[in-house]
C-alpha cells in the first residue's frame, strides 16, 4: 500500500515537474517570437515614416457611429407608458493633403449629422418621424508657398453651413490670405489678417459679411489606435465685434478591433449673429438687436462606435 502510494506521489510530481518545464518552455519561445515582431514592427514603423516624409499626397479618414432604439408598452414607471424613441449620428473627418518641397496643398472635410425620435404612440397629434438633431458642415483648402521650414505665405478658403436644416442659411464663406506657420509636424496655424467672410443668409437684417482676420490651427495625428482632430477657427471682424465668431471642435477614436472602435467628438461656438437671430424668431422675441441678446455658449458631443477608413 506504501508503495502504492509513493508510487503515485512520484508520478505526480513527474507530471506535474513536466508541465512546469513545458510552460517555461513556452514563456520562452513566446518572449522570443515577442522580440522578433517588436524588431520587424520597428523596422516598418521606421519605414512608414521614411513614406510619410516623401513629397506627395496623404489621404486618411476616420468617423464615429452612434445610434439607439427604444419601444415601451405599458410601462407605467414613467410618465410616457407607450412610447418609441431613437437617435441616430455619424461624424467624419477626412482629408487630402499635397506636400512638396515648396509648397503645400491642404483640404479637410468635418461633418456632425444627427437624427432623433420621440413618438408618444397614445398622441396622434405628435410627430412621430426622426428629426434633424446635431448639424455640422466645414470644409477647407489651404494653399501655401514654403519662405523657410516652417513658414509659408498662404491662402485659404473655408466654407461652413448646415446640412439638414436651413443649407446656406446661414452659410459663412471665409476667404483670405496671410501666412501658415508648422511648428510641429501634424500642426498647422493659419495667421491672415486680410480675409473676407461672406455671410450668406435670407435675413439680411441679421446678418452681414464684413473684413476681417482670420485665425485657425488645426492638429491632427494617428498614434497607434488613435485616432484624434482638434481644429479651432475664428474670425475677427474689422467692422464690429457682433460679426465676429468662434468654433472648437474635436474628434477623438480608439480603435479595439480591426477597423472598429469608439469615437467621442464635441464642438464649441460663440456666434453673436446666430444668437440674435435665433431670438429674433421666438415669440415673442426675447431680443431686438445685439445689445441685449443673450450670446449663450452653443456645443454638442456624440460618443458611439467609430469605424477607421
Amino acid at each position: 500500500m506504501n508503495k502504492k502510494l509513493l508510487l503515485s506521489v512520484f508520478l505526480l510530481l513527474v507530471v506535474t515537474l513536466s508541465f512546469a518545464q513545458t510552460k517555461e518552455e513556452l514563456q520562452a519561445q513566446k518572449a522570443e517570437k515577442q522580440a522578433e515582431a517588436d524588431k520587424f514592427q520597428g523596422e516598418a514603423n521606421a519605414l512608414q515614416a521614411q513614406i510619410d516624409a516623401l513629397p506627395g499626397w496623404r489621404t486618411g479618414a476616420f468617423g464615429t457611429i452612434g445610434g439607439s432604439l427604444s419601444n415601451f408598452s405599458n410601462w407605467y414607471g414613467q410618465g410616457t407608458p407607450d412610447l418609441s424613441s431613437g437617435s441616430f449620428g455619424i461624424t467624419l473627418n477626412a482629408f487630402a493633403n499635397k506636400i512638396e518641397d515648396k509648397y503645400f496643398w491642404r483640404n479637410s472635410l468635418t461633418t456632425n449629422l444627427n437624427w432623433i425620435k420621440f413618438d408618444d404612440k397614445n398622441d396622434d397629434s405628435d410627430d412621430d418621424s426622426f428629426k434633424n438633431g446635431t448639424d455640422v458642415f466645414n470644409i477647407s483648402s489651404l494653399y501655401g508657398r514654403n519662405i523657410s521650414k516652417t513658414w509659408a505665405i498662404s491662402g485659404l478658403m473655408e466654407y461652413r453651413t448646415t446640412l439638414l436644416d436651413n443649407f446656406n442659411d446661414p452659410g459663412y464663406l471665409d476667404v483670405g490670405v496671410g501666412a501658415t506657420w508648422t511648428p510641429i509636424e501634424n500642426l498647422i496655424v493659419v495667421i491672415h489678417p486680410l480675409n473676407y467672410n461672406f455671410v450668406f443668409a435670407d435675413s439680411d437684417s441679421v446678418f452681414e459679411s464684413s473684413m476681417g482676420a482670420k485665425i485657425v490651427a488645426d492638429y491632427t495625428r494617428q498614434i497607434g489606435a488613435i485616432n484624434f482632430k482638434t481644429n479651432l477657427s475664428t474670425f475677427q471682424s474689422y467692422k464690429s465685434g457682433d460679426l465676429s465668431n468662434i468654433t472648437w471642435t474635436n474628434s477623438f477614436s480608439y480603435t479595439l478591433w480591426k477597423m472598429i472602435g469608439v469615437g467621442f467628438d464635441f464642438g464649441l461656438r460663440s456666434n453673436k449673429q446666430e444668437a440674435l437671430n435665433y431670438a429674433l424668431a421666438q415669440t415673442p422675441a426675447t431680443a431686438t438687436d445685439f445689445d441685449d441678446v443673450d450670446n449663450k455658449l452653443q456645443s454638442y458631443y456624440t460618443f458611439g462606435l467609430s469605424y477607421k477608413f
